[in-house]
């Protein structure tokens, strides 16, 4: 899992991004988390069957490239609307899980008409609490075997077994691709720890219609982080779903991709 490369590439703003485009339907953007993403994603596989999914790797993860000027998650924003615009989507629905999720928050503020509704699976991005307090877990401390008891609910899922693959395993290209993903995310997150000071006063200006979906297991941002940033969007919905972590939408994507096509089907929710 999360070493499969993207099969397509697309310029945008001068960025390369690794692409891949699947299923029919309304544009469907998918923002992954930490670990990157894949070619056999199961929730993109999922979201496929009732919508068109555009998922990228962000610049410096995967294969995408990550020019000099794109160094903190504001210009990671910046390279995707380029990308949208390159690819001329429109009426599009933004998924975003974990750094996906602020990315995806971070675009829903900017006001887009392109952007139509808004899915925050466990999303970071937000500094709650007083200076003293720290919401958001530092996971940039962790060794490689410590990271799945910190994203997922159980070390017993599916997923945290593949993950628990020895590093020294993988073979070169693999290898590349993780350590890639590992150093970009610190490039972006180091300092603040995965949140842009500014964005909880902004997020009263997103205006798509939002759903927030939380694990109930999540070790790095708890529940109650999430109600409260799923409080500062004006009407969004917050559900959690029982069992899973912080990246819970690989230790069940069924049910995360249910949730979500319910929201997408349900329509206009204000």
């Amino acid at each position: 899992m999360f070493l499969k490369p993207l099969p397509d590439r697309i310029t945008a703003g001068g960025v390369e991004f690794e692409l891949m485009t699947k299923g029919e339907g309304k544009s469907l953007l998918f923002l992954h988390g930490p670990l990157g993403v894949d070619a056999d994603d199961p929730l993109v596989a999922r979201l496929a069957k009732s919508n068109e999914v555009i998922v990228a790797s962000h610049p410096g993860f995967g294969l995408s490239s990550r020019p000099d000027f794109v160094s903190t998650i504001d210009d990671v924003v910046y390279a995707y609307l380029d990308l949208v615009e390159a690819m001329d989507l429109k009426d599009v629905t933004l998924v975003g899980a974990s750094i996906g999720g602020w990315i995806a928050a971070e675009l829903a503020v900017r006001g887009s008409d392109r952007f139509t509704k808004l899915v925050l699976i466990d999303p970071v991005g937000v500094k709650l609490g007083s200076r003293e307090e720290r919401p958001i877990y530092d996971v940039f401390g962790l060794t490689n075997d410590e990271l799945p008891d910190m994203y997922f609910g159980s070390r017993d899922s599916g997923l945290a077994a593949m993950h628990d693959l020895k590093f020294p395993d993988f073979p070169e290209a693999a290898a590349v691709r993780h350590a890639r993903n590992r150093e970009t995310l610190s490039l972006y997150g180091w300092a603040p720890t995965l949140y842009n000071p500014k964005l909880l006063q902004r997020l009263h200006r997103i205006k798509a219609p939002t759903l927030v979906l939380w694990g109930d297991k999540d070790r790095v941002v708890g529940v109650a982080y999430g109600q409260q940033y799923a409080a500062a969007i004006s009407g969004a919905k917050f559900e959690v779903i029982p069992g899973v972590g912080h990246l819970g939408y690989y230790e069940n994507p069924d049910e995360f991709g249910r949730r979500t096509q319910a929201f997408l089907s349900a329509g206009r929710s204000r």
